[in-house]
């Protein structure tokens, strides 16, 4: 196995992690965000105020993109199982 196929084996599994937990993580900056701003309109600091929208929010993100980032992992998964015998040599 030489150095460039372990490079892009690494920036593809870096890919599928930022296409796995990228929108996650955009809801959850999104979310925050608004609540941040409707805190500071209010003026009210509540740390529970921040933290159950987001953790509802990314909740239903996860719940309704959960089929195609099993989709997208078992395909990653599937592909990287076929190419190991052309990596091993």
């Amino acid at each position: 196995m030489t150095d460039l196929v372990v490079v892009d084996l690494a920036r593809r599994a870096m890919l599928m992690a930022l296409a796995l937990g990228g929108p996650l993580l955009l809801v959850a900056l999104v979310v925050g965000l608004l609540i941040s701003i409707l805190q500071a309109v209010t003026q009210v600091q509540e740390q529970t105020l921040a933290f159950v929208p987001k953790l509802v929010a990314v909740g239903l993100v996860f719940l309704i993109g959960l089929p195609w980032m099993l989709q997208l992992a078992v395909n990653f998964t599937s592909e990287l199982f076929r190419s190991l015998p052309a990596l091993a040599s």
